[in-house]
């Protein structure tokens, strides 16, 4: 009889979590802005599309975004109260 041990792979990735894609909207506050992402959803009876828009705070590090810039955000673990993303490009 075989001993089959698992072999751990050491090289498997962490779950990088969600990617959005926005405008933003505020750039007022240090190291945050504010993400504008409009998404389209599909009324289940009728069939009709509609969209909605949500507004996310996102680590901006370097201050480098400006309102009307588009960019990516990742889901991160919490920064602060309200910002649970980064700004990745």
């Amino acid at each position: 009889m075989k001993n089959n041990k698992v072999k751990k792979n050491k090289n498997i990735e962490k779950k990088k979590g969600r990617f959005l894609r926005g405008v933003v909207v505020s750039d007022k506050m240090d190291k945050t802005i504010v993400v504008l992402v409009n998404r389209y959803k599909e009324h289940p009876k009728y069939g009709k599309r509609y969209k909605i828009s949500k507004k996310y705070k996102a680590h901006d590090e370097k201050n480098q975004y400006e309102k009307g810039d588009k960019v990516i955000i990742q889901e991160c673990p919490p920064v602060s109260k309200d910002k649970k993303w980064k700004a990745k490009s």
